[in-house]
Formats: structure tokens, C-alpha cells, sequence
């Protein structure tokens, strides 16, 4: 299956995790993630494959975390919540966002692209 590759191109961790995929032969669509977010269903079934803690597709060093004051609020919020509120801004989604539909990963760990998107 293809991968979805959701990013945001002025990210240098993004471009990063890119490069990797293609140099190991991987075809996938990318998504820009502040022009077209993942919907909260989408983002509720990426969380569930993951097998992560919600709080792990927070980009929690990014202004608009800090300015939404999220750290102090987010273990308040249930998971609902959460997943509108990452729907609702795609700065807020820690980036790069890679599935293929069966599972998912967050950030770029080159181990962890190695044993997830190896081919």
C-alpha cells in the first residue's frame, strides 16, 4: 500500500524524513499538513495504529503548543478533545505524520523509518 507522507515543507525534519524515503525506494503522497490536515477520524485511527500516547502527535515545541498554553491544559483533555483540537490546526500535529494505512509513525527516527519503511 502507499504511503501517506503528511509534512510541512519549510520543516528541516521533515525534509529529512523525505529524502530517507526516497532514497529507500519509497513512493509516497505527500500532504501538506497546515494546508490540508488529517480530519479527526483520520487522525483517531493514525493514533489508534501508532500504538503511541496521544500526547505524542502534539508538536509540543511549536509556538502555536506554547501560545494555546496545551502543556498545562492537555491532561485535562480527554482523548476526544485532543484529537479535535489536532484536526482543528495541523501546526499543532508533530510532523513528519508517514502511514501506509496499517500503521503509522511520528517525527523521523531514521531506526525507526528503518523498521517501519524499509522496503
Amino acid at each position: 500500500m502507499a504511503i501517506t507522507f503528511y509534512t510541512y515543507p519549510k520543516c528541516g525534519t521533515c525534509r529529512k524524513a523525505k529524502k530517507w524515503l526516497e532514497e529507500n525506494g519509497n513512493s509516497f503522497e505527500e500532504v501538506h499538513l497546515v494546508d490540508a490536515p488529517p480530519s479527526k477520524e483520520t487522525l483517531e485511527e493514525l493514533y489508534q495504529k501508532s500504538g503511541l500516547d496521544i500526547k505524542k502527535f502534539f508538536n509540543t515545541s511549536g509556538m502555536k503548543y506554547r501560545d494555546l498554553g496545551l502543556k498545562d491544559k492537555l491532561h485535562t483533555m480527554s482523548d476526544d478533545e485532543k484529537l479535535s483540537l489536532l484536526a482543528s490546526d495541523g501546526m499543532l500535529i508533530k510532523r513528519p505524520l508517514t502511514t501506509d494505512g496499517s500503521k503509522a509513525t511520528v517525527g523521523f527516527k531514521e531506526q525507526e523509518f528503518e523498521q517501519y519503511w524499509s522496503r
